[in-house]
């Protein structure tokens, strides 16, 4: 039996299977396809995904880095700057998906995970203490079962979790051409009063095109898009010929907002497009996801290995289901404010105004970038992402994140804090302390495995040490 099977070799599961490979358990990877797909729906992480990269070493491997100030949208128009919010140089990430995958399945594998392709997953049955998978025909038992297989989900399906939200009323294009007149097309994004077409050119070969038709959704959201099909979207909304060839990577998806009711069902659990689907503004489903995998995986490696507290495993719904509501409300604002019809455009001068105040700046990247999100720990001043700081030990000078790598809980003595540290003394399996010197206003940090900050000496006398390290990492030894 093993312990974890992740059902969809995606960057989402992959990643998750690397992160419970760095806490010892080696899951089982269960994908469909026979070979990794060479298709890139998305090529954005934004800066709190590349920060949490950072912590595990693979932000360079990933993809290229642009810092500074970095143009962004909401809703098609680009008025935001990235590198505002930026808390650590990395202001966004170019890296195609299927690369993204690739990275974290090598990294995967390294540290110890099976990964079965051509597997599709056809059942699922739980039981007390385990759940029975039916895949490529074979039955095969797991203490616990991830479902990172997409929006229509066999994993959720079958475990009767609620996949609730709005329809889809947009229809949607997309595929790589050859366009045969390429300068007749207009780079970017532009919107017409009869839709919206978004171009990614490349003059001297294939060129991304994506269509938005607001008039219906698909009538049949399964159906094969034909190249036919791509240039007519394309014409309507141009309202002139857009000759084009070669066409490949074609697809077809809607707005429909829909999220998990719950992302735990006994001893089953979902991640990425699994748990939460929308549209695509702002590239914020992938990082959506990735972050449910990094908050997920010491959670579950704790449980598996037996040292989770009471309720561990349910914080990872309790953090991430909010998240990804919040993701869905700002991207069914942001259709809303694309809406074709003239009647929307004094809407859209307005809020391209706003959009120039560093205020509405600041909080529309830092919601669309990830950096302003916050988990709920029990602790004043504690929830947020841990700053990169450069500590000052008796070995030399070294980065937080860097002591982060392996994935284990940090206390972190910033001020010779005898005491903390003799508190901490009953979890030192299971947290690393470092005493060091840096330029942060409290006395010492509690971090977890994730890098988020748990506890910290500003609380106050009120929340002790020994609470939050028993919350988070169980009980002490002896």
């Amino acid at each position: 039996m093993d312990d974890v099977a992740i059902v969809g070799g995606g960057p989402v599961g992959m990643l998750l299977a690397a992160e419970l490979g760095l806490q010892g358990v080696r899951p089982l990877v269960l994908e469909r396809l026979v070979l990794p797909s060479e298709e890139s729906k998305a090529g954005t992480l934004h800066a709190r995904t590349a920060q949490s990269l950072d912590r595990r070493g693979l932000l360079e491997a990933v993809g290229r880095s642009s810092g500074g100030s970095v143009s962004f949208h909401f809703s098609g128009m680009f008025g935001l700057d990235l590198g505002a919010v930026a808390e650590e140089g990395v202001s966004i990430v170019g890296s195609p998906q299927a690369w993204a995958e690739q990275v974290f399945a090598r990294r995967a594998a390294a540290l110890g995970a099976e990964i079965r392709r051509g597997q599709e997953v056809t059942g699922l049955v739980q039981h007390d203490d385990h759940v029975v998978l039916t895949a490529g025909g074979r039955e095969l038992s797991a203490r616990y079962v991830v479902g990172t297989d997409g929006a229509r989900s066999t994993v959720r399906r079958a475990a009767g979790i609620p996949f609730t939200g709005t329809p889809a009323r947009v229809a949607a294009l997309m595929g790589d051409v050859r366009l045969l007149d390429p300068y007749g097309v207009p780079p970017g994004y532009t919107r017409t009063p009869r839709g919206w077409i978004i171009v990614w050119l490349n003059p001297a070969g294939h060129s991304r095109v994506t269509t938005y038709d607001f008039r219906a959704p698909h009538a049949d959201r399964q159906a094969p898009v034909t190249p036919e099909e791509l240039r007519e979207a394309a014409e309507h909304v141009l309202g002139r010929p857009v000759p084009m060839a070669g066409a490949r990577n074609l697809s077809r998806y809607g707005d429909a907002a829909l999220q998990a009711e719950t992302y735990r069902a006994g001893r089953v659990l979902l991640a990425g497009d699994a748990a939460h689907v929308h549209f695509p503004w702002g590239g914020q489903g992938l990082n959506t996801g990735l972050e449910d995998a990094f908050n997920l995986g010491w959670k579950l490696a704790a449980q598996v290995r037996g040292h989770a507290p009471d309720g561990l495993l349910d914080s990872y719904h309790a953090e991430r289901h909010p998240v990804a509501a919040r993701v869905l409300w700002n991207v069914r604002a942001q259709t809303a404010l694309a809406d074709p019809h003239p009647s929307v455009d004094p809407l859209r001068e307005l809020f391209a105004e706003l959009m120039g105040f560093e205020e509405v700046n600041t909080y529309l990247s830092g919601m669309i970038s990830g950096v302003h999100t916050t988990y709920d720990v029990g602790v004043p001043g504690a929830g947020r992402m841990a700053a990169d700081l450069v500590l000052k030990t008796g070995d030399g000078p070294v980065r937080l994140v860097e002591l982060l790598r392996e994935g284990r809980p940090l206390l972190l003595d910033l001020a010779g804090r005898d005491d903390l540290v003799a508190q901490a003394a009953g979890w030192a399996d299971r947290v690393d302390v470092v005493r060091a010197a840096a330029d942060h206003p409290a006395d010492a940090l509690l971090i977890r495995p994730d890098g988020y900050v748990a506890w910290t000496s500003a609380a106050g006398a009120g929340h002790p040490l020994a609470d939050s390290l028993a919350r988070w990492f169980g009980r002490p030894r002896g």
